[in-house]
């Protein structure tokens, strides 16, 4: 059962539990299983590394001024690095550079190595108006491995409840993850509205196959008084965002929209560009009263709803609940 599943597990128990309150939890536990009987899982086995993204890229985090700065001309960075490959006779080459999460991503014919890399940030720290900690060091994405632990309490001898930061303080004290690195921070819940017992989802970066998965699973560790135990958890990779029309279900790669949308008011055009091109801001005399142009050089005062779960923001802010 993956983190996603156990969540959905508990809420639905806990809606049973408030339309018939006064039934006992067996009846209540019975009633859900009947309702959400669990699949069949024998034989089949547990899925818990993610393929990952194409390691034909570099991923460089990059503030925004330098983001800007390298997407203005992309070709001539890329003709640039190219060029400098070329020097140390490298066969790799970049062919294109797109935004994403945090920095740029540059795409090329094959998967680089450490003196490529090194090639890539040098340049890139070398560019007019970038300083060290403005361009940091490229890296080549990874896969995810999903494992869980159980065997800790919820509540702790001291009354506190069981926290992420807990797991991660223990982590960095043990041998046992020295190797790994966590992608996210642990996250805890109750295996029940009822039980005393916890389960902690975390995910690690790792090799396709699952290299440093395969150290964790099924090894136990202290925890305070208590034996922790490793396992294997389904992956949940989640669902990406695109960044042409900002709907949720698919990667930019394959977005079958004609050409950008904006995030603000879903128009077709880029964000930076919608203060001129967007009709909020345009003078309409048709209508009664008429409507006035926005003054120039003022940011558009005016609010769209979220294409996605129509709140008062844009399909990318951080407050949207998908």
């Amino acid at each position: 059962m993956s983190y996603a599943q156990a969540t959905n597990a508990v809420a639905s128990i806990l809606k049973i539990k408030e339309a018939f309150p006064a039934l006992p939890n067996k009846k209540i536990l019975e009633i859900h299983d009947a309702a959400f009987p669990k699949p069949d899982n024998k034989g089949r086995r547990i899925q818990h590394t993610t393929r990952g993204p194409s390691r034909k890229q570099a991923i460089v985090p990059t503030s925004d001024n330098i983001k800007d700065i390298i997407m203005g001309e992309a070709n001539a960075h890329i003709f640039q690095i190219n060029m400098l490959l070329k020097s140390i006779k490298s066969m790799m080459r970049a062919e294109f550079i797109h935004l994403c999460p945090g920095g740029i991503s540059i795409n090329t014919n094959s998967v680089l190595n450490t003196s490529d890399l090194n090639i890539i940030e040098r340049y890139l720290k070398s560019i007019n108006g970038a300083g060290n900690d403005e361009v940091l060091a490229p890296w080549l994405p990874q896969s995810k491995s999903y494992l869980k632990i159980t065997g800790i309490p919820y509540i702790q001898p001291n009354g506190n409840k069981l926290t992420g930061d807990n797991i991660t303080t223990t982590m960095k004290h043990l041998e046992l993850f020295e190797p790994v690195n966590l992608a996210v921070k642990p996250r805890v819940i109750k295996t029940s509205p009822k039980s005393n017992m916890a389960i902690i989802w975390f995910d690690i970066w790792d090799s396709q196959n699952g290299s440093k998965a395969k150290l964790l699973i099924n090894h136990s560790f202290n925890f305070d008084r208590y034996i922790a135990m490793i396992r294997a958890t389904n992956m949940n990779p989640g669902v990406p965002q695109c960044h042409n029309c900002w709907k949720w279900g698919h990667s930019t790669f394959l977005c079958h929209a004609h050409g950008s949308r904006c995030q603000k008011c879903n128009g077709p055009h880029k964000l930076e560009h919608h203060r001129d091109l967007a009709w909020c801001c345009k003078a309409n005399f048709k209508l009664n009263p008429p409507k006035l142009e926005t003054t120039k050089g003022e940011p558009c005062p005016h609010n769209f709803k979220c294409v996605n779960c129509k709140g008062e923001h844009i399909a990318d802010d951080n407050k949207c609940p998908f």
